[in-house]
């Protein structure tokens, strides 16, 4: 076989990367290069990702794999051991010396990087962390890492790589372990949750002794987050959010990605023949927003999906599928209800719900208020009373999901559906 050269390696490599979703950036701490000291801040083509911060930073990073070679068989994996595709590896080196090319260059702003398992976790864990070593060691990096861990691998080397990144990732890759168990069956949700467990009592220790000590080493100040697939076993969205939840809880995981589900060349017969519609990974991104931000409980967010099947509806968002499943908590008086009562009203936002507190502590606000505050009025005038603005109790307009659907537009960003 040809010796390959490192831009060949970049495209094979960047292009296997294009699977893993967990690479957003958000809580990256500042490194000051002031004084000419250290290469680059996080704070100010192939293999670069655009990732986003909560606010609203596009955070560029070189996301690429160290090896897609591997010696596991998930069934899943374009990059499994019986995959006819074609192979490539960096050495450690050579992902420095892009790194540090680009970073230069003012293409991104850090680094991605994961990679298939070669010769055993512990060679693999030990490469990757060489390579966030050799960056802010020799290099005195000080961009953003962010490194996928191995659940196999040594918890010291697991511990290493949070030393040096700022954040660390164990894939669960299946929202069931039964699901793992028929799709990848050399790994271990077990072995998975306890190198979970392992990241989550380093970074308390770690915030714990930076509380006490200002020099205290720091470990993935970003914390850690995870990535499970949609759509390659029967998990329903219930399953899917039920297990996003309890990893939530479990391991205090920064967040929780979704991946759906490609069928991939030389696919295993076990799999589905066809993904599932991307509207459903997105309408599971908006779940667990509800949790992180909605002050939504699981089993509410649960309550959403169909009684049925499980299933999150694909034309509304489910923000909007609770209310009008539980609509006799509607219409709620803007100038009277509690904080976690606005936030349930389809089309108000954070952001909006505490503009509300603010303003009705003055004056009592009318419809036109609410609509300075907010996207779509038209979107939660059925939902909420207002000093000038009553509308008809919800149980009594059966037709409402009719109604409101066109005011949602297939393709609207996230945030534009909440408000």
């Amino acid at each position: 076989m040809a010796q390959l050269d490192t831009r060949q390696k970049l495209e094979i490599l960047a292009d296997a990367a294009k699977y893993d979703a967990s690479c957003a950036s958000s809580g990256s701490v500042k490194r000051d290069s002031r004084g000419g000291k250290g290469i680059g801040s996080t704070d100010q083509g192939m293999g670069i990702c655009h990732a986003y911060a909560p606010d609203g930073r596009c955070i560029s990073l070189l996301k690429i794999l160290l090896t897609n070679s591997c010696v596991f068989d998930c069934h899943y994996c374009i990059n499994r051991k019986s995959s006819n595709v074609r192979r490539a590896r960096f050495t450690t080196d050579e992902v420095v010396q892009l790194t540090l090319a680009f970073y230069r260059r003012n293409y991104i702003e850090g680094l991605f990087l994961s990679s298939g398992i070669i010769r055993s976790s512990n060679y693999t864990m030990e490469r990757i962390v060489e390579v966030a070593r050799c960056l802010r060691e020799d290099h005195d990096f000080r961009g953003y890492i962010h490194l996928k861990t191995i659940p196999d691998a040594d918890p010291e080397l697991v511990h290493r790589a949070g030393v040096h990144a700022d954040r660390v990732s164990i894939n669960v890759e299946l929202p069931t372990r039964a699901g793992l168990e028929r799709l990848a069956p050399e790994k271990d949700a077990t072995r998975i949750e306890g190198a979970m467990a392992g990241v989550k009592r380093d970074i308390v220790d770690a915030g714990d002794a930076t509380r006490r000590y200002k020099s205290a080493p720091r470990f993935a100040p970003a914390g850690q987050s995870t990535q499970m697939i949609v759509g390659a076993d029967a998990a329903t969205d219930r399953d899917i959010v039920t297990r996003a939840a309890g990893l939530y809880r479990k391991f205090d995981l920064r967040r929780v990605y979704y991946s759906a589900f490609s069928p991939i060349p030389d696919a295993s017969a076990v799999l589905p023949l066809q993904r599932p519609p991307l509207m459903r990974e997105h309408r599971l991104y908006q779940s667990d927003w509800l949790m992180r931000f909605y002050d939504y409980s699981p089993g509410e967010v649960a309550a959403a999906a169909d009684d049925a099947t499980g299933m999150m509806p694909l034309d509304i968002d489910p923000k909007l599928a609770w209310a009008l499943k539980f609509r006799d908590r509607f219409p709620v008086d803007v100038n009277r209800a509690p904080r976690e009562a606005l936030l349930r009203v389809p089309g108000l936002g954070t952001r909006a719900v505490d503009r509300i507190l603010a303003a009705r502590r003055w004056r009592r606000l009318a419809l036109a208020d609410i609509g300075r505050l907010t996207v779509s009025v038209a979107k939660v005038r059925p939902f909420l009373i207002a000093s000038d603005w009553k509308p008809v109790a919800l149980a009594d307009k059966a037709d409402l999901r009719a109604d409101l659907r066109p005011l949602v537009a297939p393709q609207a960003k996230q945030m534009e559906l909440f408000g």
